[in-house]
C-alpha cells in the first residue's frame, strides 16, 4: 500500500504544529490554481483510506485540477503513514495533522474550508468514494448555473445490495429552484454529493459546529436557507459505506442519547434563527418527526431497551422546546403512524405506544380499509381511535392482461396525491440506478392503466424488476396486489391459487 518515498514517515521529526495546535505539509505547492477543493476529516481510517484517496485521484475533472485537503485528528492507526505517503507524491494532497484529537469530523471540517484555495468546496468522509465522474458532474452544473449548491446521487453500500439515499435530491434534473420547491430537501443533510460554492460559506460565516453528533445537520441547514437557488441531479456522485466490517465500528460509536442532545441543541438553534414560518416549518419537519420520532422511537434499539424511561425524558425536551413554535409541527407530519405515535406520548399511553411500534416493525403483511373513498391502514391491536390509521396513498392492483402486442396494467389508487401520479417506474434490483418509465393514467375515479408494449418489455434486460408508482415529485408506491382490503363492511382479497392464477374473494368484515 505504501512506498511512494524513500524513508518512511517519523513524525517526531517530520511534524512541527504551530501555535493553533496542527500541521500543514503541501498547502501552497499545488501547481495551478485549482477548480474543486475535496475536504475529507480522518480518524483511524486506515482500513479505506486509501480507496478513498484514489477515488478522488482518479476523477475524470483531472486531479491536477483537484486540491485535495485531508485533516487527521489524531488518529491511533496508521492513517497519518498513509496521508504522508500521498503528500510526498502529489502536491495537491494538502495533509493536515492535529495535535489533539477534537472530539467530531467538525474541526477538520473547518480547518479544510479556511485552507482551500479554489472557488468550489466538497466534502468527502474517509472510508467513503467518489464515482469516476462525480466531481465532474457537480462542478459543470454550478459553472452553468451560477448557484451556490448543487447535489447528486448517493448511494449506500452494505455486503448485500446499494441503496439510493435521499432518493428526493436525485430524482430528478432540476436547475436554479429554491431548495423549498424541492420536496423533502431538509430530511437528508449528510456532506455526500454535494459541491458549495465557497464565497457563500465566507459571506455568512458558516461553520460546522463543535458537536459529536449532527454538526453536518446544522451546517447544511444554514448553508440551504442562504441559497436563493440550488441544482440537483441524477447522476451518482458519492458511495457511502456501510459494509459489514465498516457499518459495525459506525455502531459501536453511536449512543441514541447522545445524537438526541445533539439533534435537541439544533431544534433550539434553528427556533433562534426565527426563519419565516414556511422555511421553519420544512426544518422543523425533519428535526422533530424523523429525528425525534422515527429514529427515537421505530428502531429495534427502543423496543429491547430496559431504560425506555431515558427516550421519553429526551422526547419531552423536543416538545418543552416546542410547545411554543407559531404553527402545530404535527400537520406537515408525512408518516401518519409518527402523529399516533405523538398522540400516544401526550395521551401517556406507553404500553399502546411500545406496541404500536413493535406491531409496525414485525407486522410484514398489513391490511387496510378504504373509507369515504380514502385509506387506512387497520392496526388490529387497538379499538376505537387508533384502530384505522389514515395513509397518504394505497394503490391495488385490478388487473393485467397481454392482449394485441400490448400488457395492459389497471389499478386504483386511494389517497391525498392522486393527482401528481407522474410515472410507472420498473427498476432493477440487481442495479437501482438502473430504472425504465412508463406513462401512467389517472382519471377522475382513482383508476389508473398503464399500457406497455411487449416489444418494450421484451427490450428489458434479463433480470429481477421491482415495480412502483412515483407520485408528489419522487414518492414511491408500491402496487398491492394480494393484500386483503376491507371496503366498508366487507373485505375484498385478491389472491394467487395453487395454479398460479389471480384470484378474487369478498367476504363479509367481522
Amino acid at each position: 500500500m505504501f512506498g511512494f518515498g524513500t524513508r518512511k514517515f517519523n513524525e517526531e521529526k517530520d511534524v512541527a504544529y504551530n501555535s493553533e495546535g496542527y500541521f500543514v505539509k503541501n498547502k501552497g505547492k499545488s501547481p495551478k490554481k485549482a477548480k474543486v477543493t475535496v475536504v475529507t476529516p480522518v480518524y483511524n481510517a486506515a482500513s479505506f483510506l486509501a480507496n478513498t484517496i484514489e477515488s478522488v485521484i482518479n476523477q475524470t475533472l483531472h486531479f491536477d485540477n483537484i486540491e485535495y485537503i485531508l485533516v487527521d485528528d489524531r488518529s491511533s492507526d496508521s492513517s497519518r503513514e498513509i496521508l504522508w505517503d500521498y503528500a510526498k507524491k502529489h502536491k495537491n494532497i494538502v495533509i493536515v495533522f492535529l495535535k489533539e484529537n477534537s472530539g467530531s469530523p467538525s474541526k477538520p471540517r473547518n480547518l479544510g474550508i479556511e485552507l482551500a484555495s479554489s472557488e468550489y468546496i466538497t466534502f468527502l468522509d474517509a472510508d467513503d468514494r467518489l464515482e469516476p465522474e462525480g466531481l465532474e458532474t457537480l462542478y459543470a452544473i454550478l459553472e452553468e448555473t451560477g448557484d451556490d449548491y448543487a447535489v447528486g446521487r448517493t448511494m449506500k453500500e452494505t455486503s448485500k445490495e446499494q441503496k439510493i439515499i435521499g432518493e428526493h435530491q436525485s430524482v430528478a434534473e432540476r436547475r436554479s429552484v429554491s431548495p423549498y420547491d424541492v420536496p423533502s430537501m431538509f430530511q437528508h443533510l449528510a456532506p455526500n454529493a454535494r459541491m458549495l460554492r465557497r464565497q457563500l460559506l465566507l459571506d455568512h460565516n458558516i461553520r460546522f459546529p463543535e458537536m459529536k453528533f449532527a454538526e453536518d445537520k446544522q451546517f447544511f441547514i444554514d448553508v440551504l436557507t442562504n441559497c436563493r437557488t440550488v441544482s440537483t441531479t441524477k447522476q451518482v456522485v458519492s458511495y457511502l459505506n456501510r459494509l459489514d466490517e465498516n457499518a459495525e465500528s459506525l455502531t459501536k460509536q453511536t449512543d441514541i442519547f447522545e445524537k438526541m442532545d445533539s439533534n435537541i441543541k439544533v431544534i433550539e438553534y434553528v427556533k433562534q434563527k426565527k426563519l419565516p414560518v414556511e422555511q421553519e416549518q420544512a426544518v422543523m419537519n425533519r428535526l422533530i418527526e424523523f429525528d425525534s420520532i422515527t429514529r427515537l422511537f421505530e428502531r429495534q434499539h427502543f423496543l429491547k431497551s430496559k431504560n425506555k424511561k431515558g427516550y421519553y425524558e429526551k422526547f419531552q425536551q423536543v416538545l418543552d422546546i416546542a410547545h411554543d413554535l407559531r404553527y402545530d409541527f404535527t400537520e406537515n407530519f408525512f408518516y401518519p403512524i409518527n402523529k399516533v405515535i405523538y398522540q400516544l406520548f401526550m395521551q401517556k399511553d406507553y404500553q399502546g405506544l411500545e406496541a404500536l411500534v413493535r406491531w409496525n416493525r414485525t407486522e410484514k403483511y398489513k391490511q387496510y380499509i378504504i373509507k369515504e373513498n380514502m385509506p387506512y391502514l387497520i392496526v388490529p391491536i387497538f379499538h376505537g381511535e387508533f384502530r384505522h390509521i389514515r395513509v397518504p396513498m394505497l394503490a391495488l392492483f385490478r388487473n393485467g392482461t397481454f392482449e394485441g402486442g400490448q400488457y395492459k396494467l389497471e389499478a386504483q389508487v386511494f389517497g391525498d396525491y392522486t393527482e401528481s401520479i407522474s410515472e410507472l417506474v420498473f427498476r432493477s434490483r440487481k442495479n437501482v440506478n438502473e430504472e425504465y418509465i412508463f406513462d401512467f393514467r389517472v382519471n377522475n375515479t382513482g383508476g389508473t392503466n398503464a399500457v406497455i408494449d411487449t416489444e418494450q418489455l421484451d427490450s428489458l434486460p434479463t433480470g429481477s424488476y421491482e415495480m412502483f408508482i412515483r407520485y408528489n415529485g419522487y414518492r414511491k408506491l408500491n402496487i398491492l396486489k394480494q393484500e386483503q382490503v376491507e371496503f366498508e363492511n366487507r373485505l375484498f382479497n385478491f389472491y394467487t391459487t395453487i395454479n398460479s392464477n389471480l384470484g378474487f374473494k369478498i367476504s363479509k368484515s367481522t
